[in-house]
């Protein structure tokens, strides 16, 4: 089976993406949404969290404070680091598991959605790293629209990624969408046809 990590820049149009690739019937494992259930109540990870940052971390339901875990962490380069050690491991380990998961059911190949692949160094686990790619003002005017953020804010998070050009130097496959949208769909089934090439399927 066949390994794809997928990742892009903000508004690059990853799920769009990842939302074509599971209408063509491929298995698509979600890491915001394991990042989510690794801190769920009861979960290890949380009472670790609980350990280290004091009981705000918590909601009075006992769930993640993540309004004020998020104040906490943002920047300060120490409290990060603590946060993503408790994270990262376990949702590496949870990736893992469920890419095994589809290899026992015979699957040609499966994408992983990771938006930081590259920042959080999660390439070595995927046999290949596609990224989605757009034009830097179509990524801010894409999420000025989306979300209606101020241009400041979207250029922050950007600088937060790794920049542009080394996330398409270290890509094995590149989807470039920069056109409409039936022309990053029909971009989307050539890679489909190509990896399940690749998948030896």
């Amino acid at each position: 089976m066949l390994k794809v990590g997928l990742t892009g820049g903000i508004g690059c149009g990853k799920s769009t993406a990842v939302r074509q690739f599971s209408e063509l019937g491929v298995p698509i494992i979600d890491a915001d949404l394991i990042a989510r259930e690794v801190v769920g109540v009861g979960q290890p990870a949380l009472q670790e969290i609980a350990a280290q940052f004091g009981g705000q971390a918590l909601q009075a339901d006992g769930s993640l404070n993540r309004a004020w875990l998020r104040q906490t962490v943002f920047g300060n380069a120490e409290r990060l680091q603590q946060l993503e050690s408790i994270l990262h491991p376990r949702i590496r380990k949870e990736i893992l598991r469920r890419m095994d998961g589809y290899q026992l059911a015979n699957i040609p190949y499966v994408i992983v959605d990771v938006p930081l692949l590259f920042e959080k160094g999660y390439e070595q686990i995927f046999d290949r790293v596609l990224v989605i790619d757009c034009l830097p003002d179509q990524q801010r005017e894409r999420v000025k629209q989306r979300d209606g953020s101020d241009v400041a804010l979207i250029d922050s998070i950007m600088r937060a990624q790794v920049p542009r050009s080394e996330r398409l130097q270290r890509a094995d496959d590149i989807l470039e969408n920069t056109g409409s949208i039936a022309d990053f769909n029909g971009k989307i089934s050539k890679m489909h046809g190509k990896y399940l090439v690749f998948s030896g399927t």
